[in-house]
């Protein structure tokens, strides 16, 4: 039987909801734009942990309630830390290190939804996710260096992203930029008008849900394998390796006979199947 984890009811800045296997994540503090603050961080760390561990959950849509996406840091909370100790903001900057490596590193299929504006940290959750879709309306900063801090943390996923010659541009100017800039640079996926948003997000999301769960899983812990690597024998021989393991999987076996059979495979939603 599928595990299944229910997020507890209560948060404080998130609104979650479940529907066909898809887990929706919306940050919920329209108010501020969205910003992190440490309850936040802490929020979504734990959902994401929850909804990972989850066998029901087959898909995470990471979106922001309001007009913007996420506008990065809270300043009141900034403000606050200003009087931490460099203990107490090591610890702080290292509660919203994990939770970007935690929805990095989820086992599931991750997509973000940017339907306004992203900057700084809100930058860095759209680099972390799988597939990333904006609203043409929406825009962009990494606006850190205006304040006389770095994108730090966000760092690693925003240049795995967009690439060192980007960041280069964009993490010392921190100058706005649209859509358009941001699919060219690859931050984004795919941008559509935002009376189009949910629509597209519901298309990757059904395309999303026909392929094997297990098999996502291990094309995301083969791409992480792979990535950055020489072409080298100890590569060759572990995706030998890999491909090996996954198709002697009951889920392998399920998808090649399924394919050779001419029917569905048993892990589509019944409400795909009907469709296909």
């Amino acid at each position: 039987m599928a595990r299944k984890k229910i997020p507890p009811p209560g948060y404080e800045t998130l609104a979650i909801a479940l529907h066909d296997g898809v887990a929706v994540v919306a940050l919920n503090r329209p108010d501020v734009h969205n910003a992190f603050n440490a309850t936040l961080i802490s929020e979504l760390t734990e959902v994401l942990n929850v909804l990972d561990e989850d066998d029901a959950v087959r898909a995470v849509v990471l979106a922001g309630n309001g007009k913007s996406f996420c506008a990065g840091a809270d300043l009141n909370w900034m403000k606050k830390m200003a009087g931490y100790s460099a203990e107490e903001n090591l610890a702080d900057a290292q509660a919203l290190a994990l939770m970007l490596r935690t929805l990095n590193g989820l086992s599931k299929p991750t997509v973000a939804r940017v339907q306004g504006a992203a900057y700084g940290g809100g930058v860095g959750l759209t680099a972390c996710c799988d597939i990333a879709i904006a609203a043409i309306e929406a825009t962009f900063a990494l606006s850190e260096a205006k304040l006389g801090l770095i994108p730090a943390t966000i760092s690693p996923y925003v240049i795995e992203a967009i690439g060192a010659r980007q960041a280069r541009r964009y993490f010392l100017t921190g100058e706005r930029f649209d859509a358009a800039e941001a699919y060219r640079i690859g931050l984004v996926h795919d941008i559509v008008p935002i009376a189009d948003l949910d629509d597209r997000v519901n298309e990757v999301l059904g395309t999303l849900l026909l392929a094997g769960p297990r098999a996502q899983l291990e094309c995301k812990a083969l791409i992480r394998g792979v990535a950055h690597r020489p072409i080298d024998a100890a590569v060759i021989s572990g995706t030998a390796e890999h491909i090996a393991a996954v198709r002697a999987s009951p889920e392998g076996r399920e998808g090649v006979a399924a394919f050779l059979q001419k029917r569905t495979p048993a892990w589509v939603p019944a409400a795909l199947a009907k469709k296909r």
